[in-house]
């Protein structure tokens, strides 16, 4: 490589150590092992304080980390956790084992300057300490590791705890975490307490405590996967370890959770290690990044170079300037920064900063290139190889090329492209060894073209484009390339025709740049990827494709049919689908809703439908026979102007075919063929979405009859179905209407005027054949609509049986086959007639105005209410309306009744007679007959009497007596269910004896005079010597509660119990269930046990 005669070499500025020239420097030195050190194991420059802190660079952040940390072990920092935030080889080991360095011997520390830097940052004296250190890649998630106590004891341990434990105590941390006191391990995560008290052990000898942790998230890795439970558990253990070190004072933690293993950073490690991240999160103050990027150069120069060659810097101003001098010339950003540029050249120097600068920003974000150990590794293996031949004064891509009489590429050159080449895109590897062996020897033979370019420019030019299009996808601008390679001075416009000349030969620059540039310009910016030219062979075949309508024809139906997306949803909605329907005919004249896809050749306009899309519309087979249900349908066309759209994209996608044909006979790298599968799927997806896109306008019937064509912005992330049926120009209803709306008076103009009743299927065959009502997706819908009228009352509906009989329905469910009937109408209720009722309508509040304010009604109101001439009104919607009630003859009207009274809805009293929950006596329904609620149930004390006096003799009355006695109370005639059934419940609670004179209990009203009642009396006299009892001073309250008033006593128990407090005030509560009439079902019994349990355990029935 050629030099000019005012420069130096880097090579002759600054020596290269022994071991990296000669190849004795092993690339693994550079993955530093903490467990090595504390074994006093492995290379020498790690474990020996001297050789170690020699070749260590204390950068600022490492040195505040030594601070903070060397301030808690002397106990004047809060700061007892830190988190080392660093990605693979970023140099996380190498810090971890400073601070073993510093801590573990603090007395005896070597005299070089970089142990001097650390003391004089820390700005106290370093304090001993106990360390413990668990480099979890060393610790086998089966069999553990080998360790050593504070004596050089070694012993096996399994768990992380022990290996702690067994560091910081030895065999007395195991003991004391043990659950038995034995020096053997636990299976589960001690507690914080537990590790409080071990950390606070080193104290006892005055020494702080150091726990440091390095590949944390590899060894849970490997745990998580052998045994899932492990996940749990090891977050536990960093939780409580976590906790207890920053209750332990002289005690810190240094933790690496990341991997150097990037194979572990899959999705599980990355899940886990979020999860332990969040851990030490709660207790740590910031992470820490002890190498940043201002920081590499350094560390490059301490690591390959010898120490007298760097220590004078003003040494390297001469090359610098002689490479800026070249680079000046190229770009005027660097020569305008003058001063600045030359002492950040220096900075730098022997490495070019933009060089050092793109691997660790660009590089550094591929999981496999580690950080600095990565810059480390390539600069090692580029460093040996170029400093035999290799003339430029800085160090820049010109390192990465091999010999010049070399055709292979350079050992670094080759480690980088493995590096890339494992960066998978769109789930496919690019084969960067063999992009760069091609791309470079064009560039070799360029350079033959252009003899003024001696610093073999396009070569580097090629290389700094590879650098730059790292990880895939990044890019290069003009000017990243010709600052990497100025330092050779080339010249200005040599320079330019060699890199445009690389620009048309190349198979792997980015055809995206080169396209937007003109034959004598450079392209604005530059990438390397595997995207061979092949638009010229596209554009070739596409202008045959283009020719052949037909086929195009046939390929946009094909296309047409792929995307479900125009149908999906159709058929489950309720429409008939009809994709691509080649005549009028194929869509059916029956109703039903119809949904058609139609296709080029129906393609329309906003405004204007195409011909055929109306013939569609208004016929069936020919001109002459029109289509009925013309509302029914709906079709969606393509738009003209996105017809047009899809069409080129089709002879697209075809050209690409074409291309892949005529290179099937052609020998192909694996490279340009995923280039062109790659054209081939991208056009092919942009047919899918502009299918979808140019599916906009559709066609239906207007209001007005009139064919309807309009256009919609479609989203092609949803089914084009669903948009249209969302679209209020379609006017399609996919739920039921409101009654109203069919009713005389709606807005749909359903009845003719003296219309009393019309049939159900001529209602529902209107929507499909008037266009000024809405298209209904589903039949259902109009069913749906009438039933919910009906149950609403606000409409009849009537069935004729054969013998011209009918059936009516008011109020009430209706089946669906009854719905189907096809002589069932819909009936006015003004002009209605029922045949029966639902005696559930009986109940107070079910009909409107039925019931009187205070709960009275007399049968000769209701069946004046029935009679046909009765108007009502009922708040809907916020406003009152008078709706009609329908007529029913007397007969039905009683069986009604007589249904509601024996299933306890209506207590009916006529006279000295009252009826409830029992059959009503023939003839007691007369006019005056009064309808009432259902009685309110009387209590069991009412029977007492305290409460009935007058029914009771020396304890003793008849069940008549009580009926009496009760009704007299109650000023009304009692029904005989309500008071039997309070008997048996005074019976069952022990208040009273029956005596039954052989009539079997519960018996009729008939026989309620002989049965005898006993009041039950437990108090006997008072005995010699007794006190006689002291008056009941007890207030009491009883009371039957319905369940609405239960859950008004939860509302106000607690201000009862708080007003109570000073009595202690007890509630009993008493479940009542007479199965007199209906037995209860074990299950039914079960599943009430099963409630009252969730209440108070035991309570059963």
């Amino acid at each position: 490589m050629g030099r000019a005669a005012d420069w130096t070499p880097w090579r002759e500025v600054v020596t290269l150590r022994d071991d990296v020239k000669t190849g004795d420097l092993s690339l693994a030195r550079f993955a530093a092992d903490l467990y090595d050190v504390v074994l006093d194991q492995g290379p020498v420059q790690y474990r020996d304080p001297e050789a170690f802190f020699s070749l260590t660079y204390p950068t600022f952040n490492l040195r505040e980390l030594v601070k903070d940390v060397m301030l808690r072990l002397a106990g004047q920092s809060e700061k007892a956790i830190r988190q080392l935030e660093l990605t693979y080889g970023g140099g996380k080991t190498h810090t971890l084992i400073t601070l073993y360095q510093l801590a573990h011997d603090p007395a005896h520390l070597p005299d070089v300057p970089a142990v001097h830097e650390f003391q004089e940052h820390a700005g106290v004296p370093f304090t001993a300490a106990r360390i413990a250190c668990l480099p979890f890649d060393k610790l086998d998630v089966e069999k553990g590791m080998d360790i050593a106590d504070p004596q050089g004891r070694r012993r096996w341990l399994k768990q992380p705890w022990s290996v702690l434990a067994y560091q910081i105590a030895g065999d007395k941390g195991l003991q004391l975490l043990h659950a038995d006191g034995r020096a053997e391990e636990r299976e589960s995560a001690p507690a914080e307490n537990l590790l409080v008290d071990l950390l606070r052990l080193p104290a006892q000898e005055d020494q702080a405590t150091l726990i440091l942790m390095d590949e944390v998230l590899m060894y849970v890795r490997e745990k998580v996967a052998l045994d899932p439970t492990w996940r749990g558990r090891m977050q536990n253990f960093f939780q409580y370890l976590t906790q207890a070190v920053t209750k332990v004072p002289r005690c810190a933690l240094v933790v690496s959770l990341i991997a150097s293993d990037p194979g572990k950073n899959d999705t599980l490690g990355k899940e886990l290690s979020l999860d332990l991240a969040e851990v030490f999160r709660r207790e740590q103050e910031h992470s820490i990044q002890p190498v940043g990027k201002e920081d590499v150069a350094e560390i490059l120069r301490r690591q390959f170079f010898t120490v007298d060659s760097i220590r004078d810097r003003e040494r390297f101003r001469a090359p610098v300037v002689a490479a800026l001098k070249g680079i000046s010339g190229l770009d005027d950003s660097t020569r305008k920064e003058g001063g600045h540029a030359e002492a950040r050249y220096i900075a730098h120097y022997p490495f070019h900063p933009e060089l050092t600068d793109v691997l660790y920003t660009k590089w550094t974000q591929m999981e496999g290139f580690q950080r600095t150990r990565g810059i480390l590794r390539t600069f090692a293996l580029a460093l040996r190889d170029a400093y035999g031949w290799d003339n430029q004064s800085l160090i820049s891509t010109n390192v990465f090329l091999a010999d010049p009489a070399s055709p292979e590429l350079s050992a670094a050159t080759r480690d980088l492209a493995t590096v890339a080449a494992s960066e998978e895109y769109e789930g496919k590897r690019q084969e960067w060894l063999t992009i760069l062996q091609g791309e470079l020897q064009k560039a070799k033979k360029i350079q033959e073209e252009y003899p003024a370019l001696r610093g073999r420019e396009i070569e580097q030019a090629v290389l700094a484009t590879f650098l730059h299009s790292q990880p895939i996808g990044q890019r290069a601008s003009t000017r990243d390339i010709v600052v990497l390679l100025g330092a050779a001075r080339p010249d200005r416009i040599e320079l330019e025709k060699g890199l445009r000349r690389w620009a048309d030969l190349s198979w792997f620059l980015d055809e995206t740049a080169l396209a937007d540039r003109t034959s004598t310009s450079l392209p604005a910016w530059w990438r390397l990827g595997s995207r061979p030219n092949l638009k010229q062979m596209h554009n070739d075949a596409r202008l045959r494709v283009s020719t052949n309508g037909d086929l195009v024809m046939a390929r946009l139906l094909e296309e047409i049919k792929k995307v479900k997306s125009l149908t999906i949803g159709a058929n489950s909605a309720g429409a008939a689908v009809h994709m691509l329907p080649k005549r009028p005919a194929d869509i059916e004249d029956d109703g039903a809703f119809h949904y058609a896809v139609l296709g080029p050749e129906a393609a329309s306009t906003s405004g204007t439908p195409s011909a055929l899309a109306t013939r569609f519309l208004q016929e069936t087979t020919t001109s002459d026979r029109p289509r009925v249900h013309r509302n029914a349908v709906v079709l969606a066309t393509l738009d003209r102007g996105g017809l047009a759209a899809f069409k080129e994209q089709v002879e697209v996608a075809m050209a690409w075919e074409e291309v892949e044909r005529q290179l099937a006979f052609r020998e192909v790298d694996a490279t340009r063929q995923h280039l062109l599968h790659t054209y081939q799927k991208d056009a092919n997806e942009a047919i899918a979405d502009l299918v979808k896109q140019s599916y906009a306008v559709v066609v239906t019937v207007g209001k007005d009859g009139t064919p309807l064509a309009f256009k919609m912005t479609v989203d092609t992330t949803r089914p084009l179905f669903e948009q249209i049926k969302n679209d209020p120009r379609s006017r399609i209803q996919d739920t039921a209407i409101s009654a109203d709306a069919i009713l005389p008076g709606g807005p749909y103009e359903l009845w003719k005027s003296g219309d009393t009743a019309r049939r159900l299927k001529d209602l529902v065959g209107a929507f499909a054949d008037v266009p000024a009502l809405p298209k209904m997706l589903r039949s259902q819908g109009i069913w749906d609509t009438v039933s919910q009228g009906m149950q609403e009352g606000r409409l009849v509906l009537r069935a004729w049986r054969p013998d011209r009989t009918f059936r009516t329905w008011w109020h009430e469910p209706i089946r669906v086959e009854d719905l189907g009937d096809p002589s069932l109408e819909v009936v006015l209720p003004e002009s209605g007639v029922l045949d029966h009722l639902d005696h559930n309508l009986l109940s107070p509040g079910r009909l409107p105005d039925l019931w009187s304010v205070n709960g009275e009604l007399t049968m000769g109101a209701l069946l004046d209410y029935f009679g046909g001439q009765t108007m009502v009104q009922i708040e809907h919607q916020g406003y009152s309306e008078a709706f009609a009630i329908p007529k029913l003859e007397a007969g039905p009207l009683q069986q009604a009744v007589t249904d509601a009274v024996k299933s306890g809805l209506v207590w009916v009293v006529n006279g000295g007679v009252s009826v409830w929950q029992e059959e009503v006596p023939d003839g007691l329904l007369t006019r005056s007959a009064r309808l009432n609620p259902p009685p309110t149930a009387l209590s069991l004390f009412d029977l007492l009497p305290d409460r009935v006096p007058e029914a009771w003799q020396d304890g003793k009355t008849t069940a008549l007596a009580l009926v009496v006695a009760l009704s007299n109370a109650q000023g009304v005639p009692l029904p005989w269910p309500l008071i039997r059934h309070v008997i048996t419940e005074a019976r069952n609670n022990g208040l009273i004896q029956l005596e039954l004179n052989g009539i079997s209990w519960p018996c009729g009203r008939g026989d309620a005079e002989q049965v005898r009642i006993v009041l039950n009396d437990t108090k006997g006299p008072i005995g010699p010597g007794e006190a006689p009892t002291p008056p009941d001073r007890h207030l009491r309250s009883d009371r039957v509660l319905k369940p609405a008033e239960i859950q008004n006593l939860a509302d106000v128990i607690g201000e009862l119990a708080r007003l109570l407090q000073p009595w202690t005030p007890t509630i009993q509560v008493m479940l009542d269930i007479d199965t007199t009439r209906v037995p209860m079902d074990p299950d039914v019994k079960a599943k009430v046990n099963a409630l009252l349990s969730q209440v108070t355990k035991g309570w059963n029935i």
